[in-house]
């Protein structure tokens, strides 16, 4: 599988595949047979999940049923979310966020977000809104 081919989920397009909402039918059959979601992603995913409600295992469950794969959050990775404040601050981006372009760079993959304020984001990969 290569960079090109590869789909990097942030929090915001898992919820919106688990929850069912309608701007999730973009994220395709083969392009979640393609996804990765980071551990940093599935934290705050099963999070939101058990926050509203869900049972926590029934939480984790969904939230790893989605992808292909869990990418495991490394030290690299850190260095480059920390170095992204940067270049992010201004768009008000999280942690989870900057760990998610941290993962797709490192990948060299398309991110997929619903968070309409990555638009203008200029890190290094591409970057599909969920409208």
């Amino acid at each position: 599988m290569t960079g090109s081919q590869l789909a990097v989920l942030d929090a915001s397009a898992a919820l919106a595949v688990i929850l069912g909402e309608r701007r999730a039918h973009h994220l395709t059959g083969k392009i979640l047979q393609n996804a990765v979601i980071s551990t940093v992603n599935l934290a705050e995913v099963q999070s939101k999940l058990v926050r509203a409600g869900y049972d926590a295992e029934d939480a984790w469950k969904d939230a790893v049923s989605i992808t292909s794969a869990i990418e495991p959050y490394t030290a690299e990775q850190a260095k480059i979310a920390g170095t992204l404040i940067a270049q992010t601050q201004n768009h008000g981006l999280s942690l989870g966020d900057r760990s998610c372009l941290a993962v797709a760079i490192m990948l060299n993959a398309t991110v997929y977000t619903t968070d309409r304020i990555w638009q203008d984001l200029q890190v290094g990969v591409k970057i599909h809104i969920l409208r």
